[in-house]
């Protein structure tokens, strides 16, 4: 049981039934599907069926209208159970941010109904072969044709690619210009043009989708600009301060799951002739975890409350460090529930072992640790310099 952190009725609410379809739906298949890289379809069915896909969208859009908290709390408690199959709502989520940021009321009222109703999943064409952490370094290029843009490149990594029905992409439309010549662009899966390469096979997540999305001479309207030309750097930084508290919920949760795993395996495994978990050495390491995973949930939570009341333009040093501390944790914890468990937590007939191999990926997408840091640390700098002039 962790704090008590006064969450809302309708939160309280999305939580509980998060927490259902996770022990229900997910739990009898999460290890088939990891194993057999099954993407969840009848488990995205689930969610559409309970208005889970939508919690973050706004109300005037078809969603529950519970922001960026709405998405943390349903994220963190599906990954409790599996960190790979909660990532069809939640790389969702990432797709369909560029347009609530910036998409025109036409792009909006087009688009967020059917991915609030689960009808639609959507995913973030941003990463390349070579633009992995430095994101100006990408090559796709879209030129304009008249009323039209021509596309052409290949993104790296796409979560939900190829099962996504929406894409939010980036490339740039003025080369010449660097960070000021990036675009994006919101385009249909079916475009001529517009294909999927390898898909890829992943430590974790593999319930995930994980693809190539290659452009060739792909032909897109003009009313498929995303926000104003040139502005696409800005558009991703906007997306990413509100997206990461997903990749963090999406990390809290594993660390969570791991910890329960291991409190139930320390209090029934007997060795000396008594429960391992009166053993000193198992009651420290079960402590560090549950006041990392506290810790953890706290700052996310805050960071996430912030957002949402809009009060600060940028969020971005409070993203970076609830992205970064809860991913750190859910690598330490999840490590540590495999050393609880022993030998036994090293094999796949108990859920630990996957739940340290999806912890990892947290780290990795959506800006590494050390990225996170740095964009922690600019900020530090820039509010100094500001506040001592």
């Amino acid at each position: 049981m962790s704090m008590d952190y006064m969450l809302s009725e309708e939160e309280l609410m999305m939580v509980e039934t998060a927490r259902t379809i996770a022990a229900e739906k997910i739990k009898p298949i999460r290890r088939q599907y990891d194993e057999e890289e099954i993407f969840p379809w009848n488990i995205v069915k689930e969610f559409a069926q309970a208005d889970l896909c939508g919690v973050y969208i706004p109300e005037s859009y078809g969603g529950f209208g519970k922001g960026i908290m709405g998405l943390v709390l349903v994220v963190e408690e599906l990954c409790k159970v599996d960190g790979g199959i909660a990532l069809a709502l939640a790389s969702t989520a990432l797709g369909a941010l560029p347009i609530l940021i910036a998409g025109t009321e036409e792009q909006k009222k087009k688009y967020l109904p059917n991915i609030a109703s689960g009808k639609h999943l959507a995913a973030f064409g941003l990463t390349e072969a070579s633009a992995g952490s430095d994101a100006t370094a990408i090559m796709t290029t879209a030129i304009k044709d008249g009323d039209y843009y021509i596309l052409n490149g290949t993104k790296h990594f796409i979560t939900n690619g190829g099962e996504a029905q929406v894409y939010t992409v980036f490339a740039k439309t003025n080369p010449d210009k660097g960070a000021r010549g990036i675009s994006g662009f919101i385009i249909e899966k079916g475009t001529p043009g517009f294909e999927f390469g390898k898909k890829e096979s992943k430590m974790g997540i593999r319930a995930s989708a994980t693809r190539e999305l290659i452009f060739n001479n792909c032909k897109i309207h003009k009313d498929q600009l995303l926000g104003k030309e040139g502005h696409g750097l800005l558009v991703v930084q906007a997306t990413l301060d509100k997206s990461r508290p997903g990749v963090a919920a999406q990390a809290l949760g594993i660390a969570a799951g791991a910890l329960e795993e291991a409190v139930i395996y320390a209090r029934k495994r007997v060795q000396f002739n008594q429960p391992i978990s009166s053993f000193q050495g198992i009651q420290h390491i079960l402590a560090d975890m549950a006041t990392e995973v506290e810790a953890a949930r706290a700052l996310l939570y805050s960071c996430t409350r912030m957002i949402d009341s809009g009060k600060s333009k940028r969020t971005s040093k409070e993203s970076a460090m609830s992205k970064y501390y809860c991913s750190e944790v859910a690598m330490r914890v999840t490590t540590n529930a495999v050393q609880v468990l022993g030998g036994y937590g090293y094999c796949k007939d108990y859920p630990v072992e996957k739940m340290m191999r999806d912890a990892k990926i947290t780290t990795l997408y959506e800006g590494t640790s050390q990225i996170q840091k740095n964009e922690i640390a600019l900020n530090l700098i820039k509010e100094s310099a500001a506040r001592n002039k």
